[in-house]
């Protein structure tokens, strides 16, 4: 499992030690107000989430990272390249998740990158982002990364607005 970093940040895959860090984050109702049903998640939500990213990570060799914030070892976030809706054999997508007191900081933007260039050195071709059309934060950051807007489409069971980038 593959370790990313950038000047401000380490990305380590997800483990259990993350769980009291990913629960907090996913609690958050804000944080979750454009991701699946748009509800926060229990704690046992998350430990399933976990349990199923180190599955991925056996099976594809990616999936979800903890953003940790090097200055003080905080778990900020999550960012993720995994197939999309977590089929096998799907395209791959980006992601990411971000604390409340971490957004305007330019960390997604920051961590997105970053596995953009991981997917650049596993020679993945294409790469989709998808998002509620109303969370025009993620949408800002697909556009930052160079992504083009395909349009809205369903995706996770609910219409998504659509990125794509070829690298």
């Amino acid at each position: 499992m593959t370790v990313l970093e950038t000047p401000r940040l380490s990305l380590v895959p997800f483990n259990d030690s993350h769980l009291a860090g990913l629960a907090e984050l996913n609690s958050d109702p804000e944080v979750m107000r454009y991701i699946g049903a748009g509800l926060p998640f229990t704690v046992a939500e998350s430990q399933a989430m976990i349990d199923r990213v180190k599955a991925r990570w056996i099976e594809h060799g990616y999936s979800w990272w903890a953003v940790l914030r090097k200055s003080d070892g905080m778990l900020i976030g999550a960012a993720t390249l995994q197939p999309l809706e977590g089929v096998t054999g799907a395209a791959p997508e980006i992601g990411w998740r971000f604390r409340r007191d971490s957004w305007g900081q330019g960390y997604a933007t920051e961590a997105a990158r970053r596995v953009v260039a991981y997917a650049q050195q596993l020679r993945i071709p294409q790469l989709l982002a998808v998002a509620h059309p109303d969370n025009t934060a993620s949408t800002a950051v697909m556009q930052r990364l160079g992504m083009r807007y395909r349009g809205i489409e369903t995706h996770y069971k609910v219409p998504c607005a659509t990125y794509e980038i070829e690298i």
